[in-house]
């Protein structure tokens, strides 16, 4: 358990000053080989799981120092070991063993003491500490305070259900490839693997617990995509019909890219700024058996790219701060800034406006977020729709929202990540 806890301090500490997630874990894990599975899979909980509940853990955490720590990897180590002893079910002992040898490979030698003081510290005072750290908004969600206030000045009766949701470990849902195998059919195979799972929306299927990918039955085939509930309804929502020509913009990974494909055949085109991700578009076409043109380019320099025959279906999966999806992005939670909120409302209206440009008269654009916040939302489109007198917002049947949000906005809840959805049509 030593390596394992030291690494994930280095990784959370490392994802805290500016790196993502996914890439720093990768990439760690790919300089220690000789991790076993387990192990693999228990840096991973670690790392998600200190970043996911870390504001929480540090409310708890300062009371029982005197004073603040001057090396922000103890202060990960801490919260790391805090995590442990929290969340998961490793025994107590070895935890605070482990920790203090940390400490000593950290180079902090001298700190084992603090660090075993403060966890026994906790582990004797644990209701009362966490009684206390809940006193304060972010002790209680997890939040930084101004992603708190946002949520309730935008959502004053749903904010706390929506922070709660955000910190619930993600389902695995799959999308199942209609045109290979049906959805009971594949329910079947999964019933036959004993594996517990349920429809869900028009083709998705929810497991009742996390696993590998591959380790489920025709993953390798092409029978199912992973992609979360919420995110399966972009595709039906934007109405492409067999041979239309369609534009998915900020393609990649290319979740929704492939489920329009298996929807309709279509004359698609899947465009994405990053040239790298965008094989992960073609990777994702080869396992299921699809196809589409790829094209790496700026969605806003429209002239670079567009050849000037207009799309009958467009979607604009737009950068956003994505906050609907921190339970799968924790890092989200620590990397964003409530002033990153205008820069991606600039990027967004930029992309919309250069895209209706390419949009045929009388055809559909799908404007979509995995953001909760209402300026990158609601009140984009609304502002689109004040300098573009050609288009026209369309009602959105299936979608359903609760009481007092705006039309097309999901929350996030137990079963799919937070979206927002905006048909919009050129008159």
């Amino acid at each position: 358990m030593l390596e394992v806890q030291w690494l994930a301090c280095s990784i959370v500490a490392t994802v805290a000053g500016g790196g993502s997630l996914d890439a720093v874990l990768a990439e760690s894990l790919a300089r220690h080989p000789l991790f076993t599975t387990q192990q693999r899979a228990m840096i991973t909980d670690l790392c998600y799981g200190t970043l996911r509940f870390g504001m929480q853990l540090g409310a708890v955490l300062d009371p029982l120092l005197a004073r603040p720590l001057r090396d922000a990897k103890l202060r990960w180590l801490l919260l790391v070991a805090l995590y442990q002893l929290q969340h998961t079910r490793a025994a107590p002992y070895a935890i605070v063993d482990h920790a203090v040898s940390c400490a000593a490979r950290l180079g902090h030698a001298p700190a084992g003491g603090l660090i075993n003081a403060v966890l026994r510290n906790f582990l004797r005072r644990r209701e009362a500490l966490l009684a206390k750290a809940a006193q304060s908004e972010i002790g209680r969600y997890g939040y930084p305070q101004w992603w708190i206030e946002k949520l309730r000045a935008q959502y004053p009766r749903h904010f706390g259900d929506a922070l709660v949701a955000g910190n619930l470990r993600p389902p695995l849902t799959l999308r199942v490839n209609r045109r290979r195998i049906s959805r009971d059919e594949y329910l079947a195979s999964l019933t036959g693997a004993a594996i517990a799972a349920r429809a869900i929306g028009a083709d998705g299927v929810m497991l009742g617990r996390a696993r590998p990918v591959g380790e489920l039955p025709g993953f390798a085939e092409g029978w199912i995509s992973v992609q979360d509930a919420g995110a399966q309804l972009a595709a039906p929502l934007l109405d492409a019909r067999a041979g239309m020509r369609v534009l998915d913009a900020c393609a990649a990974p290319g979740g929704k890219t492939t489920h329009l494909l298996e929807i309709a055949d279509l004359d698609l085109t899947a465009l994405d700024a990053d040239a790298i991700r965008l094989q992960r578009v073609r990777d994702n076409l080869q396992r299921l058996g699809l196809h589409a043109g790829l094209l790496a380019a700026d969605a806003t320099d429209i002239e670079s790219w567009w050849d000037r025959k207009p799309f009958d279906r467009i979607l604009a999966d737009v950068p956003c701060s994505a906050s609907g999806v921190v339970r799968r992005h924790p890092d989200i939670k620590w990397l964003r800034r409530a002033s990153d909120i205008a820069q991606f409302v600039a990027l967004q209206q930029r992309v919309l406006g250069a895209l209706w440009q390419a949009l045929a008269s009388g055809g559909k654009l799908l404007y979509t977020t995995c953001s909760l916040f209402h300026e990158e939302n609601a009140q984009q489109i609304a502002r689109f729709l004040e300098r573009h007198a050609d288009a026209r917002v369309l009602p959105l049947g299936a979608i359903k929202t609760l009481d007092g949000t705006p039309e097309g906005q999901l929350l996030p809840d137990d079963e799919h990540d937070g979206f927002f959805f905006a048909l919009l049509q050129k008159l």
